[in-house]
């Protein structure tokens, strides 16, 4: 009895709470249009595919820098502060329907896309400091769930107003509604308003944690790389919705392939986030091994002319990744970063993410315009390339924590 409530988990901060709804509310709003907007430039604005392929990567590129520049200023400023400002310019993409051409359309996405990458170093940092490093894989993958759990909802919305031929401008209009939401949710919280160098707890880890995380250098910079290779794996998932879409003659088959996908990275985040065991060789094997045989599993459904249920399931394994990916690397990230240096770290793990999400959604236009079978087969190929890396580095750490330097985080 003792021990069953001992291993009962603690219940979380109310500031965790308002922070994981901040982010419900956020891809409730911001994930109607993504699903919406593949279809919309392609099929309404007459689009080839790579401008939707090039229309992403303008967005993730600059967010790279911009991404950087939220977590540095986060920990200089206050991550609360840093936070709703970007959240609160998040509804520039919800203007994205009243462009008539890909150019308009292209600018208002990408200008709410900055947006969201300033504010979520500054928002994932929030949480380290009021989440015990213990249960901070729990509080992560509870953002995750109800970060993604609104984007399914989004999905399902999309597929519904699609279905009912109500126009793009009008469903992305609607967005403004629930990212408003979510910039109420970060006002509510209290967390994150000083500098976090000028807090007590920052102060008194980094003092007492230096020598170790300075130690965890290799891992960081390895971890960063390697979620920079995942990024040059990762493609919208517009692209598996127009492959699903232009096969099906449906758009609301495309945009069911994406609710599938949410509802089953949701449902992972919720289980990785209970494995406080689960390091940098799952994320590795999970997350990025995963991903390469998600587009494989694409690749070779169009190739062999799968069908949905091929599609479908390839596009569940991707939901898998994402669970793993979006749960595991910042849970990483967290333990060999410094304290007052958290949302930096963070910071720097969005830029990462981005540069190679700017590489990889070029690469994947330009490939799906000669065969979807070639870009899924190029995201496979890297995807693997980053799983090789990671686990690399976490080699070459444990050798290093065998020759008697002890690193302070658990890989």
């Amino acid at each position: 009895m003792d021990s069953a409530v001992r291993s009962r988990p603690e219940p979380f901060h109310r500031d965790v709470w308002w922070i994981a709804f901040s982010a419900f509310f956020a891809d409730l709003g911001y994930q109607m249009v993504i699903a919406g907007l593949p279809l919309f430039l392609v099929l309404a604005l007459r689009a080839p595919a790579w401008a939707f392929g090039l229309t992403t990567a303008l967005s993730y590129g600059p967010g790279a820098f911009i991404g950087y520049l939220g977590g540095r200023l986060g920990d200089r400023i206050g991550r609360r502060k840093v936070a709703i400002l970007g959240n609160g310019l998040i509804p520039l993409l919800s203007l994205t329907g009243l462009a008539g051409g890909v150019s308009g359309a292209a600018a208002l996405f990408s200008g709410g896309w900055w947006a969201r990458n300033f504010r979520t170093p500054a928002r994932r940092a929030m949480l380290t400091e009021i989440v015990p490093e213990r249960e901070r894989g729990r509080a992560f993958g509870l953002l995750h769930a109800l970060d993604v759990g609104g984007g399914l909802l989004a999905a399902l919305a999309v597929l519904l107003l699609v279905a009912a031929h109500v126009s793009f401008r009008y469903i992305f209009l609607l967005t403004v509604l629930p990212l408003a939401a979510s910039t109420a949710c970060l006002v509510a919280t209290r967390t994150g308003m000083a500098p976090a160098g000028q807090t007590a707890r920052a102060a008194g880890a980094e003092a007492a944690g230096a020598g170790g995380k300075q130690r965890n250098l290799a891992l960081y910079r390895g971890v960063i790389i390697a979620a920079a290779l995942y990024g040059f794996s990762s493609y919208s998932l517009g692209f598996p919705i127009l492959t699903v879409a232009q096969g099906a003659h449906s758009g609301a088959a495309g945009i069911g392939a994406y609710a599938l996908f949410l509802g089953v990275s949701a449902l992972t985040g919720l289980a990785m986030g209970r494995r406080r065991a689960a390091g940098g060789g799952t994320l590795a094997l999970l997350g990025y091994g995963t991903a390469a045989a998600g587009s494989l599993g694409l690749a070779l459904a169009y190739g062999l002319h799968g069908g949905w249920l091929g599609f479908y399931g390839a596009v569940a394994v991707l939901g898998v990744a994402l669970g793993v990916v979006e749960t595991l690397e910042p849970t990483l990230i967290a333990r060999v970063t410094p304290e007052a240096r958290t949302s930096g770290g963070m910071g720097s793990l969005t830029a990462a993410r981005s540069v190679g999400l700017l590489i990889g959604n070029l690469a994947m236009g330009f490939l799906y315009v000669a065969s979807p079978v070639y870009s899924y087969g190029y995201a496979c190929a890297v995807a693997i390339l980053a799983a090789v890396v990671l686990l690399w580095v976490l080699g070459a750490s444990r050798s290093r924590m065998a020759g008697g330097e002890m690193p302070a985080a658990s890989v």
